[in-house]
């Protein structure tokens, strides 16, 4: 018996002894962890040039400024930031090469930063104008620190400024992360296109755009999205909140949203959609010359009216309404489509997904120069709204 308990215990410590630990690892409590992350066009800040004057240069070219927000660890929950004066530091660097700028934050830092728990990018179009999407995010696609959920955004002024606004007690990178969650109440915000989804688009070199961040006076709003060209990786313009919306009811992406118009005496009324689906139909000719015929289907609720008049009870007032609604989601999406087809020639709704799917074999055809097939195509639309509820009312 007592052989037995003395081989369960000699057992027990050879298991012990041969668990290997994590002996390589970095202790969470010595590393600088950032959040969010900033890239524009190079120009260095005041305390990097008078670094340099102090003998503090290396060489490079100053083509890229990227920032990061790094979190305190004392301050790194949202329960914790709360009364606290500055939940995070941000630390700017230019250079050419990213890589080379982080490195360079080591001789700045007490600390070295980590990535792993990165949240956001946000991108300046400025930026976009003279770089490629991909030589800017190559490094952070290579790092694997940086993991492949990470939001990808622009910014129509600085991305620095998007990293310094003012929350409620809060990261900032955190907050523009959060903001996001409220697409369940808007379609003018984007499904968030996460850096592996980067990854595919720019290797398809079909045209693709990213939520866009306007800031005014420490505040920011998420507002239309940039366009991003398919063959030169370069940002060429921007769509309104409307397009997005319009986007993603095209694409079947989003079942929610509101449009508004004006009856004749000019009183607003909101449409609240309840449900949407978009069929999109493709014909072609002997000439390849391609039809779409887009068919939308909506269903919704009547949620503000100001018309002491009418009554919204009424089936004839209710079919009035529907005209108005339906020539206003008309309008919409013929600005979208002229946006996409005249303005910038690029389809970024996703026409090429029904090509690719009911024509694979002209799709091979044209897939190399799709935005200019699509720019010359047809595009017939056709609505179907019907007002399913009027909600509350005292008549």
């Amino acid at each position: 018996m007592r052989s037995l308990k003395f081989l369960a215990l000699l057992l027990a410590v050879a298991i012990l002894i041969t668990q290997s630990g994590c002996w390589s690892s970095n202790e969470i409590e010595d590393l600088a962890v950032y959040a969010g992350m900033a890239l524009d066009t190079g120009e260095e800040s005041p305390e990097e040039k008078t670094f340099e004057q102090e003998g503090g240069s290396y060489s490079k070219q100053n083509k890229i400024t990227a920032t990061v927000q790094i979190v305190p660890l004392k301050t790194g929950s949202k329960d914790e930031v709360k009364g606290k004066t500055s939940p995070y530091t941000n630390i700017t660097g230019t250079g050419d090469s990213i890589l080379e700028i982080f490195r360079q934050f080591s001789l700045r830092l007490n600390k070295p930063i980590i990535g792993h728990h990165l949240k956001i990018i946000v991108i300046s179009s400025q930026l976009l104008q003279q770089r490629n999407i991909k030589q800017v995010t190559n490094f952070m696609l290579r790092d694997n620190d940086i993991r492949p959920s990470v939001k990808i955004f622009l910014s129509s002024g600085k991305a620095l400024e998007a990293l310094t606004i003012k929350t409620p007690d809060e990261v900032p990178s955190f907050y523009i992360n959060d903001v996001v969650q409220n697409q369940f109440r808007t379609s003018k915000i984007m499904d968030a296109v996460l850096l592996t989804d980067l990854d595919a688009m720019m290797h398809s070199k079909q045209s693709f755009i990213l939520q866009n961040i306007i800031q005014a006076k420490k505040h920011i709003e998420f507002s239309g999205a940039g366009i991003i060209k398919g063959d030169t990786g370069r940002w060429i313009g921007n769509l309104t909140q409307e397009d997005v919306e319009c986007i993603d009811w095209l694409t079947n992406q989003g079942d929610s949203g509101t449009i508004k118009t004006y009856d004749e005496q000019g009183n607003p009324i909101t449409y609240e959609m309840k449900a949407m689906k978009t069929r999109i139909r493709v014909e072609s000719d002997q000439d390849n010359q391609l039809t779409f015929q887009v068919h939308v289907e909506t269903k919704g609720r009547i949620s503000e009216d100001w018309d002491m008049e009418g009554n919204p009870a009424l089936r004839s007032y209710q079919k009035e309404i529907e005209k108005l609604f339906k020539s206003k989601l008309t309008s919409m999406i013929e600005h979208l489509l002229s946006a996409m087809q005249n303005r910038y020639k690029v389809d970024v709704a996703k026409f090429c997904q029904a090509v690719r799917i009911q024509k694979p074999g002209l799709w091979k055809e044209v897939k190399s120069n799709w935005d200019e097939a699509f720019s010359a195509s047809k595009i017939n639309l056709d609505i179907d709204l019907q007002i399913t509820d009027f909600g509350s009312t005292t008549k």
